[in-house]
């Protein structure tokens, strides 16, 4: 099962572990997020109910286009195409060439793990 690791730092706390990886002070492990949001509320945004029933259904129905998505799920492709390039940007979803001009979206995980120390030090 593919997993997607989120994790959740401020900006410098960011910024500080970006800078460690590059003097090699910290080494990368397999099992680091590899998406970071800087709080709960921005991943609450983007991985909403409305959301979630999206990445479910894709995964569930494998449209071949986002038309084809917005019929089964009743929302309008300008709102789809939005909302799927946001999640996109984190890597939550592809959006992959179809036929012709159509953009086909793939979820490349099944699931996902939100990691959040309350230790600075964790």
């Amino acid at each position: 099962m593919k997993v997607l690791k989120i994790g959740i730092a401020s900006l410098d706390e960011m910024r500080a572990r970006t800078m460690a990886i590059a003097r090699g002070e910290l080494k990368l492990r397999r099992d680091d997020p590899k998406i970071w949001f800087t709080s709960a509320e921005s991943i609450a945004k983007v991985l909403s109910e409305s959301n979630r029933a999206l990445l479910r259904e894709i995964i569930r129905t494998h449209p071949e286009s986002l038309a084809e998505l917005a019929e089964q799920t009743g929302r309008k492709i300008s709102n789809l195409s939005r909302t799927l390039k946001k999640m996109a940007s984190y890597g939550l979803v592809s959006l992959k060439p179809g036929l012709g001009r159509q953009i086909k979206p793939e979820v490349p995980y099944q699931r996902i793990e939100v990691l959040m120390p309350l230790d600075r030090a964790a």
